[in-house]
């Protein structure tokens, strides 16, 4: 299937694959991306650094072979991507996607990465304060980071929704655009109109299924050398309380090999933190939103998404 070139009047197709992880996004998106002569763009924060694979689940270098694949292994663990450079680097490789005349297929768990390109974000420019930032940090060591999220929650708790609780580089960075400027975080997120075209495919599984598919990933990820891999970035030099650990996964295997807890005690955090994830993803992309239409996993997925994709397209150049 070839594309026709952009022209000014005429906005990009785009279809954005979304729903909680470990419900077989890479799989799915990879299959039809090779059926349907697209390349995938990651929106899942997890897979821009370096060295962190086994724990995000990063698709694997044969897979990620099978098709092209843009925003993952660009960054090391210490050099964070806002969100804001994230959303400018995604518009730029959708369009370059797009000129080669091939269909983006926007990929990812992580809401609010999605969002910021599909919606639109006027992401506030607030510049970087690290004095602000280094008094917020201090304030966290001494009433922790969930007592710090928790005075989030006080003064935007619609921000404070969209944030993982043990994210506390996101905490920090709210409270310092609402310190600095004096407004909630939550509304100077302004969105404009999309410049895409856009088909929002969403993928399910019933809860216990998904539950049972999330033990066996961390097993199987424990297996494949997990914690090697986080000894073996450690060994590097990075610091162990770096933003990019407190992926799941990353947390847990530094607090057993810092000798806090056993193997077996970091595993069940692990599967206990999984499960919370999971929930707080249904925050962004809920059941009832009528902009997305879902698929339940099974035989029949791929054809009935690929059907939904054709007709899709074909819509959009018949009404051009």
């Amino acid at each position: 299937m070839l594309y026709p070139e952009n022209t000014h009047s005429q906005r990009i197709p785009v279809v954005v694959i979304l729903g909680p992880t470990a419900v077989g996004k890479t799989e799915i998106a990879i299959q039809l991306a090779e059926r349907l002569k697209g390349e995938i763009v990651s929106a899942d924060s997890r897979l821009f650094y370096i060295g962190m694979d086994i724990g995000t689940a990063k698709p694997t270098p044969s897979e990620q072979r099978r098709v092209p694949h843009h925003l993952i292994n660009v960054t090391p663990p210490d050099r964070t991507w806002s969100l804001a450079l994230f959303q400018q680097r995604a518009r730029q490789v959708i369009d370059d996607i797009y000129t080669h005349g091939h269909l983006p297929f926007l990929v990812g768990g992580t809401g609010q990465y999605v969002r910021a390109v599909i919606e639109e974000w006027d992401i506030p420019k607030v510049e970087p304060d690290p004095a602000l930032r280094d008094a917020l940090e201090n304030w966290a060591t001494q009433i922790s980071p969930q007592g710090l999220y928790h005075r989030l929650v006080v003064l935007d708790p619609a921000a404070a929704a969209q944030i993982d609780p043990r994210n506390l580089r996101r905490t920090i960075r709210a409270l310092e655009v609402i310190l600095r400027t004096g407004k909630r975080f939550s509304s100077q997120r302004q969105r404009r109109i999309s410049p895409y075209h856009l088909l929002r495919l969403g993928l399910w599984r019933p809860r216990q299924e998904l539950y049972e598919r999330i033990d066996r990933r961390i097993e199987s990820q424990i297996t494949a050398g997990l914690v090697k891999e986080v000894k073996n970035l450690l060994s590097k030099g990075y610091a162990p309380d770096l933003p990019a650990f407190s992926a799941i996964g990353y947390r847990e295997m530094i607090a057993y090999l810092q000798g806090t807890v056993t193997l077996d005690e970091a595993i069940v955090q692990m599967k206990r933190t999984s499960r919370i994830f999971v929930r707080r993803q249904a925050n962004w992309f809920k059941p009832t939103d009528p902009t997305i239409r879902w698929f339940q996993v099974g035989p029949q997925t791929i054809e009935d998404m690929e059907k939904a994709i054709k007709e899709w397209t074909n819509e959009i150049y018949d009404s051009g």
